[in-house]
């Protein structure tokens, strides 16, 4: 029986159990495994005969900061390769209706873009168009998200910040 208790490393990674990996393999014998540390892929096969991959992953961590580990994952996002090569700049500017909205929007982008989160838009309009297409409801927004002008445009939310005049810097408090 598959073990439900999702052990995790200091990086927040789940740790599997031998008896994990073989419940695992067993539902899905052809499954090609990509290591996201190395960029190499190994079948299920190759990796029960290295038998000791819990400890393999633990080594190869330790030798990575946080910092290097969160850059490395960083640039691994799981999307359609459409969504890696989206331009999501010009989707969130042809979004906009008037000059105060393209101010904002072009603010914030150059924001997200210095502080390297790009990518991380492209996949939250990924996970939207997702959600939309699965007919998946999602909440209407909380917190400082809803102070962003941006990820109303993507449809993260649906709080109008320049409606209700809040300030992007809360956001990225």
């Amino acid at each position: 029986m598959y073990n439900n208790v999702m052990i995790k490393n200091k990086y927040g990674q789940p740790v599997y159990t031998e008896e994990n990996l073989f419940d695992f393999y067993m539902r899905t014998p052809d499954l090609t495994l990509k290591n996201t540390l190395t960029d190499s892929k190994i079948t299920i096969d190759e990796s029960l005969e290295l038998n000791n991959i819990p400890e393999l992953i633990e080594e190869t961590l330790d030798t990575l900061s946080v910092e290097e580990f969160d850059e490395n994952n960083r640039i691994n996002w799981f999307m359609p390769e459409e969504y890696k090569e989206f331009d999501i700049a010009k989707f969130v500017l042809d979004q906009c209706t008037h000059e105060e909205e393209l101010q904002r929007a072009g603010k914030e982008l150059l924001i997200f873009e210095k502080k390297g989160l790009l990518t991380l838009l492209r996949y939250m309009k990924y996970l939207v168009d997702l959600m939309r297409e699965n007919n998946i409801v999602w909440g209407v927004g909380r917190g400082s998200s809803v102070s962003s002008f941006v990820l109303f445009l993507i449809g993260i939310h649906r709080i109008n910040s320049l409606y209700y005049d809040l300030d992007v810097e809360e956001f990225l408090k």
